[in-house]
């Protein structure tokens, strides 16, 4: 059994602490005089100070607390109401570090609880009719819910009910759990369950549930082991907070974040284009019409004049791309109007039908889970033409073109994915530059490098977001989340 003894010398007889060392606690002498308690001959065990001393409102608390404490290290801080020699109650914090502690050498593997005096005791209003607790659950929507390892059994408190969308007379279910998280976040939740009831790990994150309406939300969920007088978990308690609102502005947030940044990128790109590929054509020309003034056979100033067509041809191309892109940005909020997958698709297969027969193509649609977006109808068939002309242009040489098309709601947005069996794209090689202006990701001698850049524009434009996915020789996924 563990006794409390007096330290040997004392480290600050001004404070009130417990030293636990080499499963022994010495007790400072201001703390038992601070309960009305002898310091020569008084020897209290742990299950006495546990059960007798420390109010029964707080002694489960403190059990678990401590046993944190002693095998995890894990900080705390809680009031309690310690019992004095005389039968009544005193206020006192309990916390496990202390500013005003110098800890010598013989004494760094000791651990330390201290005990301060509480200045305003309210403790006891608080604990009678718990407005406080209620008020602070409610207003910050923070619910409570305990696993009892031991029975098998799960609580939640009124407000979690709430939160969770069930009736007050809801009983949870360990073996209904799997219920109450979206697919994608169960494993995460178990994992974190496991470790806590096993382990005695905390933990403290951020994930989806599902309501009794199976309506996703963030919360916060945050668990500890709950301990017996044997040191031994028997339950597993925490709090859920509603961090929906938050989250979604948290998320919101950093997709403008990306947004600007790609935007920062594009202007990159531009102010390259502007000060390089321009400079470049204009720098030709006026060598091309020296040569031209320099030359005196009409043969030669034939060909040079051919030369500068090409040069004029060129620039026009730079210019009206880049024309392109600022129309983009100047008409982000004209002619958005309901328009379906289906008919923006039939207008692409018909505009390049001869394109899809003759490189023997098929492509596989399924508009079924959501059918009509508001959108830009040119925007969506040029992302439409540019993603499938781009299918068939990087097909497989050992397999013709195979491309599926699926619309469908992730997070309450639209989504359209295009996937097709083509050559795939090394990302790793060329991921950073996917969408850049001109930039291009096979040696194909047909790649320019602007369909990507273009439809990267259209979508981010309107709030939008592409990403890729690919494997090399197998297949390449452009997944548009409206």
């Amino acid at each position: 059994m563990v006794q409390i003894k007096m330290p040997p010398k004392p480290i600050d007889n001004s404070i009130g602490y417990l030293e636990l060392k080499n499963n022994n606690i010495y007790c400072s002498k201001v703390f038992l005089s601070d309960l009305g308690y002898s310091t020569k001959n008084k020897k209290i065990s742990l299950e006495f100070f546990l059960s007798n001393l420390i109010h029964k409102d707080d002694s489960h608390q403190f059990r678990n607390n401590y046993f944190s404490f002693i095998k995890n290290s894990i900080d705390f801080r809680q009031s309690m109401l310690i019992e004095s020699k005389n039968g009544k109650y005193k206020e006192f914090v309990c916390t496990t570090n202390h500013d005003n502690i110098n800890f010598s050498n013989n004494r760094a593997k000791s651990k330390f609880l201290f005990f301060n005096k509480r200045k305003y005791k309210t403790n006891k209003k608080v604990k009678r009719n718990q407005f406080y607790y209620k008020e602070t659950a409610e207003m910050t929507s923070t619910g409570s819910w305990y696993v009892d390892l031991v029975k098998r059994k799960s609580y939640w408190d009124q407000q979690t009910r709430r939160i969770l969308e069930y009736p007050e007379d809801y009983i949870p279910s360990i073996n209904k759990s799997v219920s109450y998280y979206p697919e994608a976040y169960f494993e995460r939740v178990k994992n974190l369950f496991l470790k806590c009831s096993i382990e005695g790990e905390s933990f403290n994150s951020e994930i989806k549930m599902l309501t009794k309406n199976n309506r996703e939300f963030w919360v916060k969920v945050m668990g500890k082991p709950v301990f017996n007088d044997k040191k031994k978990i028997i339950g597993v308690r925490g709090i859920f907070q509603d961090i929906d609102e938050t989250k979604a502005k948290e998320l919101s947030l950093q997709r403008t974040s990306n947004i600007i940044a790609s935007q920062n990128k594009r202007l990159f790109n531009f102010a390259h284009i502007v000060s390089h590929n321009l400079r470049s054509h204009t720098s030709n020309l006026s060598l091309v019409v020296e040569l031209i003034n320099a030359t005196e056979s009409k043969e030669e100033k034939l060909e040079l004049i051919n030369t500068v067509e090409d040069i004029a041809s060129s620039l026009n191309d730079t210019i009206e791309h880049l024309n392109e892109v600022v129309t983009i940005q100047t008409s982000t909020n004209k002619s958005i109007s309901p328009i379906k997958f289906s008919e923006s698709l039939k207008h692409v297969k018909t505009s390049i039908g001869q394109i899809i027969t003759k490189s023997r193509a098929t492509i596989n649609s399924d508009f079924s889970k959501i059918d009509t977006i508001n959108y830009i109808p040119a925007y969506l068939e040029s992302i439409l033409l540019n993603l499938i002309t781009n299918s068939i242009k990087y097909k497989h040489p050992e397999r013709d073109p195979v491309i599926k098309i699926r619309s469908y709601v992730e997070n309450s947005k639209t989504v359209l994915e295009i996937t097709d069996n083509g050559v795939g794209i090394d990302l790793e090689k060329f991921g950073g530059k996917l969408f850049g202006m001109y930039k291009t990701f096979h040696y194909n001698k047909d790649a320019v490098g602007i369909g990507l850049f273009i439809t990267k524009n259209q979508i981010e434009a309107l709030n939008g977001e592409i990403n890729v996915f690919s494997e090399v020789e197998k297949f390449t996924t452009f997944k548009i989340t409206f």
